[in-house]
């Protein structure tokens, strides 16, 4: 590897590129699709369940419920976890906001908690400190492919009888201690939306859980709470899988492993390499392997060092620039500015990098040159 300083040349890096994926599998997908579409496959069916049962086998799941999307799941967990109105769910602060969407559906209340700034991941004294008589679960995310602090979660969760939903949106294949994530809560969930490590071809997530009881209640909410045709035993939502996605996801589960190992070799490139002072580079605990869904640092500099980037031709995103307890959706709950500190600073330093299965290590090494040269 070269990082001496930026190249004369300029390199165009984008921050994700999903045509070069596609393109390569265009050929094996179509012929998928058009599997589905002769066969008329088109909501839940045969592939969706062979998905369904390809993912549990490959990733060590007992049980998998594929679903439309990364959202419908984290609803169906919250349902599950016996969340209402009156009820409290601790949610971190620093992540997409989905992950407060299924508590407040159910009519409970998100209370946001902070994060260790070494790894973005819920800081479990937070959570300590956010607990009262009503709080009734936890959303754990594992933010960025990083498996967060499983074992003190739970000691928590287990000590006050919580719920614990596990987030793993963006950790698909990523295990805690040699244990898939999302086995480890009460449910996990996941989403296959098209810039996850594992994307279909428009929206898609899934559901697992270790308890049968949790699991067969998502099933039955999955598809308008109706465990035989037109008779339903609860108030359901239609959440079922296409087709079409069980289909595009067939094709690419099997490419998955080889793009978590690229994933993780860029990743490897990144942290041997910059050398720019200030920088934040996330921990990578050993009690788990980041899938790194993201490469996020963090500078006190940020929006300088992004505009640096970009005259580099250099892609980037601001992922997550505002914390969960500052949107607008969620002023009613009044929380203020510098009421979570550790999750607003890094919103207001972070910046993601490129990091996609597709880019070479030419690519890798001009981002790195073109970061150190700032």
């Amino acid at each position: 590897m070269r990082h001496g300083g930026a190249e004369s040349v300029t390199m165009n890096v984008p921050f994700i590129d999903l045509s070069i994926q596609h393109k390569a599998l265009r050929e094996e997908i179509l012929a998928s699709l058009a599997a589905t579409y002769d066969a008329t496959r088109f909501c839940l069916g045969g592939d969706v369940e062979r998905f369904e049962n390809a993912f549990a086998a490959k990733l060590g799941y007992p049980r998998v419920l594929g679903m439309n999307s990364g959202t419908s799941p984290l609803h169906v967990g919250s349902i599950a976890g016996g969340f209402g109105p009156g009820d409290e769910v601790i949610v971190p602060a620093f992540t997409f906001i989905s992950s407060a969407w299924g508590v407040s559906y159910t009519g409970a209340t998100p209370v946001f908690a902070d994060i260790d700034p070494r790894t973005y991941n819920l800081d479990p004294k937070s959570v300590e400190a956010r607990l009262t008589p009503r709080t009734k679960g936890i959303v754990v995310v594992h933010l960025f492919g990083q498996p967060a602090p499983m074992d003190d979660l739970m000691a928590i969760a287990k000590r006050r009888g919580l719920f614990v939903v596990e987030d793993c949106a963006q950790a698909v294949g990523a295990r805690y201690k040699g244990t898939p994530v999302g086995l480890i809560g009460d449910c996990g969930t996941f989403s296959f939306y098209p810039t996850k490590n594992l994307g279909g071809c428009g929206e898609g997530g899934a559901f697992t859980s270790r308890e049968a009881t949790v699991f067969e209640k998502a099933r039955l909410l999955r598809v308008h709470g109706m465990a035989r045709r037109y008779f339903h035993d609860v108030v359901g939502y239609n959440y079922r899988m296409d087709g079409f996605q069980g289909a595009a996801l067939n094709v690419k589960l099997a490419h998955l492993a080889a793009w978590t190992a690229r994933r993780r070799a860029i990743a490897a490139r990144y942290r041997a390499g910059i050398r720019l002072a200030d920088v934040g580079v996330a921990d990578e605990p050993a009690y788990g392997e980041s899938v790194y869904h993201q490469f996020t640092i963090t500078h006190p500099r940020r929006d300088a060092l992004r505009e640096h980037l970009t005259r580099r031709q250099v892609g980037t995103d601001l992922i997550y620039p505002v914390p969960l307890h500052l949107q607008k959706a969620y002023a009613p709950l009044g929380y203020g500015k510098g009421s979570i500190p550790n999750a607003e600073r890094v919103c207001e330093t972070c910046v993601s990098l490129p990091i996609f299965p597709e880019l070479t290590d030419e690519q890798v090494d001009y981002v790195i040159d073109s970061l150190n040269a700032f």
